[in-house]
């Protein structure tokens, strides 16, 4: 049986919805079934309208399935993908993440693996904090982080992050070029292949 993998994300102009894509893509490669979901917008229309490229997306990507709690419940391996608030998560993925506590309390998150993927406007923009402050959810929700690390010549190619594919999109945004898609596509296929090796290790245990 296939491993299942469940790409949720955030992008306001498009740079994390492409690296999005690109992870999924990954995953699907290593055999992996995925789900490709973006979580609500919570930001009001008129601030949306203010922004060309803002909108352009949203109306874009409005066929996209939002991602909902049966999602999560569902997968054995997580992706999470945003832009940078101030080193943090945009606020529309923290809220998606903060109705899980239900399947957090009914332990149906835990020992799940989990990576994260991040843009910003700047190489030093809070990247790297944006995924560290992602990895405090799931240290409480008992998932096992899955970083890139340095692990493949891509890596380094892509700007050498090893905590996640990250993009520096520049302002006005800019998207990811393809060294840095395939470094996300690199992080899907490493996902799916330890999501396959737990869920295995969880079935396993619970049979015995």
């Amino acid at each position: 049986m296939p491993a299942r993998v469940l790409v949720t994300y955030y992008s306001a102009t498009g740079s994390v919805h492409r690296l999005a894509e690109a992870v999924q893509a990954g995953a699907e490669e290593a055999g992996a079934e995925v789900r490709l979901r973006r979580v609500a917008e919570l930001a009001p229309e008129e601030a949306i309208a203010s922004n060309e490229d803002w909108a352009r997306h949203k109306q874009e990507t409005d066929s996209v399935p939002v991602a909902t709690l049966d999602d999560l419940e569902w997968a054995d391996g997580y992706a999470f993908g945003t832009p940078t608030r101030y080193g943090a998560p945009a606020a529309q993925l923290k809220q998606f993440i903060d109705t899980a506590s239900s399947l957090w309390h009914a332990g149906k998150l835990a020992d799940k693996p989990v990576t994260t993927f991040v843009s910003s406007a700047e190489q030093h923009g809070g990247q790297e904090a944006t995924i560290l402050s992602l990895n405090n959810v799931f240290y409480h929700w008992g998932c096992v982080i899955v970083p890139l690390g340095y692990t493949d010549d891509i890596v380094y190619a892509a700007g050498g992050n090893p905590y996640g594919t990250s993009w520096p999109a520049g302002f006005p945004s800019t998207m990811p070029d393809e060294t840095v898609l395939e470094c996300a596509r690199f992080q899907g296929r490493r996902l799916a292949r330890f999501a396959g090796v737990l869920a295995g290790a969880r079935a396993e245990a619970a049979s015995a």
